[in-house]
């Protein structure tokens, strides 16, 4: 878990090489990064997220100052700390966090991207192995809560045009796991998602909205709970590839949107009354997701 962000200061002199940083809790250690645009000048407002490399799990996400700095403390361990910017190539780096030091990677000069090439037309199944579908909640006055939906299927069928595509995804309710044995049982319960009685949450959507660049917006209804609400999802399209095993053709996106438990019957001011204090009223969604062309409707690799 983040212990917390640490705000950089500058020295009198103005100097952007010499940060001043308070001192982290005990037993912890710092990460930090310096981001540059192209030219070489510090980017301001990169988004940076650090993992948990095992779990996928983002624990820390903020945004560069505007000297293009960032750095926060964090529990000794190996991380992986990922920057991106609008229309910029996205990077990464293998960070090892030590107790009492600072670990400081970069730093990093974000390229443009090129125009990346839109899936080809047909059929795309979701590869589960290779697509997170995870949910953070912040638990009510104290820290996040971090989970994930382990059991889901479905695809996307892209069409001629690009925003004549769709989507459609069902996700298996009681496949919740936020790590915590009795707090899951208590999610999956009638208080929360009542996976009895509604034992799957379901997303379809059959319009795309082009942005700029590689950002899209997907307009869609997702149920759950009983209830259906139109949601957006905040899509970046990461690209198309031939790889991996069988050389297959495969494309990844990265999708969020922010929920309202009430939206969907959660009564959250209830819950509070009777005591129930697990999760608060907003639940951000996002989908980390990889898909394969189906086999049967191959064509022939791009050169």
């Amino acid at each position: 878990m983040p212990l917390r962000l640490l705000r950089r200061r500058h020295a009198r002199t103005g100097t952007a090489d010499a940060p001043l940083l308070p001192a982290p809790p005990r037993g912890a250690g710092v990460v930090s990064c310096e981001v540059h645009d192209p030219i070489g000048t510090a980017l301001r407002g990169a988004d940076i997220t650090v993992f948990d490399p095992v779990h996928r799990l983002p624990l820390v996400t903020a945004t560069s100052d505007p000297f293009g700095w960032f750095a926060a403390a964090l529990p000794p361990g190996e991380y992986q700390l990922a920057v991106t910017a609008d229309s910029l190539e996205p990077v990464r780096s293998a960070v090892t966090v030590t107790a009492g030091q600072r670990s400081h990677v970069g730093p990093f000069q974000l390229m443009p991207s090129p125009l990346k090439e839109l899936p080809v037309p047909g059929a795309w199944d979701f590869d589960p192995p290779h697509t997170a579908i995870r949910f953070i909640a912040q638990h009510v006055g104290m820290a996040h809560v971090h989970g994930r939906f382990t059991d889901f299927e479905g695809g996307i069928r892209i069409g001629e045009r690009m925003e004549d595509s769709s989507i459609e995804i069902t996700i298996e309710a009681g496949s919740l796991t936020t790590g915590n044995r009795t707090r899951d049982t208590h999610l999956r319960s009638a208080d929360f998602l009542d996976v009895k009685r509604y034992p799957y949450l379901h997303f379809a959507s059959d319009r795309l909205v082009h942005r700029h660049g590689a950002k899209w917006t997907v307009h869609g209804a997702l149920t759950m709970h009983g209830t259906s609400r139109s949601v957006q999802l905040d899509t970046t399209y990461l690209g198309m590839v031939n790889g991996g095993y069988g050389e297959e053709l495969r494309c990844a996106a990265l999708a969020t949107t922010e929920l309202h438990r009430e939206d969907f019957t959660l009564n959250w001011r209830s819950m509070l009354a009777r005591g129930i204090a697990v999760v608060g009223p907003r639940i951000k969604l996002e989908l980390d997701v990889q898909a394969m062309f189906r086999c049967e409707d191959t064509p022939t690799p791009p050169e």
